[in-house]
């Protein structure tokens, strides 16, 4: 990779401190939950300030999911899906070509298949059909002699694509979680939370979650024994985290039960992919679905065709199975080298602009492979702090992803650029659009004003929120365990950041595999072990003996049989 150039922003982060919490709320619930008030703490800053909230969020139970029927188009899209079932009609179920549209695929083609439809899946492939239902999806449901089309995680803004298929007799309908676009298509039922008047409490879930509920009606519907739509929460789950849904609400429940699930998943794709992974015998977290799982099976989808991770999650040959995980593995290795190739190219472009005048960054490249630009735009968000978006040119037209900061809605950056743009959708953090050669000038001037109208140069930082200031003696395996009660972590529900104050080093770390640090910390009277993951180019910034600011995660550790209690480094600073 290239070395930054002086044009890049500094790498620091800019430290943000929670709102100080109410005492007299942390108090009570203390008193409520018989729960340490540092913990108290935390949960009245995440906003569980009551004690029925509180035990909600530490207890989440199935009970307290919504009913299907608040999410608007429910019951037109069970009486159709019943009738399909009962008749034994064939059902096209076309997903998207991520893990949420792989999983949501699998769950409802094995639940129709259940409940007596013929369930074709289909996704398109992300080179030659483009994203969303298109002709491709069309012309397969034509082929399959399919009388209803049911989507997942696509078709909010399929227009023409469901005009057509109305037209052709084929009822469709939409289950789908994306922000429409203009307006909604015209069909026989649309299953979106964020459709307007749409009655539904959460909405955050992820397709899969739709889709869930979906399976959940029909099974009601039909009077048929919910289990098959329960034992699908191990898909839930490992989609929900992949496409970064926020892990709060009706997620936070359905990710919690669909990780238990996902531990002892009988299904022979599932397992196969556990083991060539390196992850088969561990407790599956939420971490291992989004860092582990999800790439292998979104490399399917960005380097070949997402219908083999479809069929990776149907299968019940265990042979099979193993071919498939293979299959991913070698497509994840090849989708890694990809990943850097491009990543060096596009910091070069980089490198070349004035980060004072360039604000949002379009990033253009012939012969970039379309399957790994959202990748590619991630780092470079990581690097330079800027909404990005880096666009694969192929003959006149070009194919883009786009990654934002938390301060800048694409979605909404992009409805200012619309005029430049051939297609594009999304959502407030990550967007995907097509334009034409000729219009990518005009589209990269207009972006980076919107942008800079609506960010400083200065805003262009990341922040490192910290959730709790605590003291050495805080630092304790019951705390740790405590902690453990917020799982599942991520979007929406961040592992906590604790701030520890003039912290001492007793020796100069040590450099671990050339990447990472280890060191023992004293914090008034305790000395405690951290390690610092990828964190070794900063090794000059801990001097031994010299007062530091560190915002740490506080973890138990097993190795070799043995758990210690450590620190997760996270950032350091001189000691405020």
């Amino acid at each position: 990779m290239t070395a930054p150039s002086r044009s890049r922003p500094r790498a620091g982060a800019r430290w943000v401190e929670p709102p100080p919490a109410d005492e007299a709320r942390v108090d009570a619930l203390a008193a409520a939950l018989s729960l340490p008030a540092v913990v108290c703490r935390l949960l009245v800053q995440r906003g569980f300030t009551r004690e029925d909230d509180a035990k909600r969020f530490l207890r989440p139970r199935r009970e307290h999911l919504a009913a299907p029927a608040t999410l608007l188009g429910m019951d037109r899209a069970v009486d159709r899906l019943a009738t399909a079932c009962r008749a034994g009609e064939t059902v096209l179920v076309h997903g998207d070509y991520d893990v949420d549209g792989m999983c949501s695929t699998a769950l409802l083609v094995q639940v129709l298949a259940h409940l007596g439809a013929r369930a074709i899946p289909f996704t398109p492939n992300r080179l030659t059909d483009g994203y969303d239902l298109t002709d491709a999806g069309v012309d397969a449901a034509v082929r399959a002699g399919a009388t209803v089309v049911l989507t997942a995680d696509c078709g909010t803004s399929a227009r023409d694509p469901i005009a057509r298929l109305c037209g052709l007799g084929i009822d469709v309908i939409v289950s789908d979680h994306h922000l429409p676009g203009g307006p909604l298509p015209q069909c026989l039922a649309i299953l979106n939370p964020k459709q307007p008047g749409c009655p539904s409490p959460d909405k955050d879930f992820a397709a899969v979650g739709i889709a869930f509920k979906l399976a959940l009606a029909l099974c009601d519907a039909m009077g048929v024994n919910d289990a098959i739509a329960w034992r699908q929460l191990d898909l839930v789950a490992l989609a929900t985290v992949a496409d970064l849904a926020p892990l709060r609400g009706e997620n936070r429940i359905l990710v919690r039960y669909g990780l238990k699930l996902l531990c002892e998943t009988t299904r022979p794709g599932l397992r196969a992919l556990m083991r060539s992974s390196g992850c088969d015998g561990k407790a599956i977290t939420a971490g291992i679905c989004g860092f582990t799982l999800a790439p292998r099976l979104n490399a399917v989808g960005r380097m070949d065709s997402a219908m083999l991770g479809v069929e990776l999650l149907l299968t019940a040959d265990q042979s099979h199975a193993n071919d498939l995980a293979h299959r991913c593995e070698e497509l994840n290795r090849r989708r890694q080298e990809l990943d850097q190739r491009t990543l060096t190219d596009a910091l070069h472009q980089v490198d070349a602009l004035d980060l004072d005048e360039h604000v949002g960054l379009v990033l253009a490249g012939d012969g970039w492979h379309p399957g790994v630009i959202g990748i590619v735009a991630s780092r470079i968000v990581e690097q330079v702090a800027r909404p990005t978006f880096v666009i694969a040119l192929d003959g006149d037209t070009g194919k883009g992803s786009g990654r934002s900061i938390g301060s800048f809605d694409l979605h909404k950056g992009l409805m200012a650029c619309g005029a430049h743009l051939e297609r594009y959708g999304g959502h407030r953090a990550a967007a995907g659009l097509t334009v034409r050669r000729e219009k990518l000038d005009a589209f990269r001037e207009a972006f980076n004003a919107e942008a800079r109208a609506q960010l400083a140069v200065e805003d262009c930082v990341h922040e490192r929120r910290l959730d709790l200031q605590v003291e050495g003696d805080d630092l304790t395996d019951d705390l740790a365990r405590l902690l453990e009660h917020c799982e599942p972590f991520g979007l929406g529900n961040p592992r906590p950041v604790l701030h520890l104050r003039g912290a001492r080093l007793r020796a100069a770390p040590r450099i671990l595999k050339e990447r990472h640090l280890k060191a023992e910390v004293t914090v008034g009277e305790r000395t405690i072990g951290c390690i610092g993951f990828g964190m070794a180019e900063r090794r000059d910034e801990f001097t031994p003996g010299v007062p530091l600011d560190l915002a740490v995660r506080l973890e138990h550790n097993e190795f070799r049989g043995v758990k210690e209690l450590q620190l997760q480094l996270v950032d350091v600073r001189p000691a405020s």
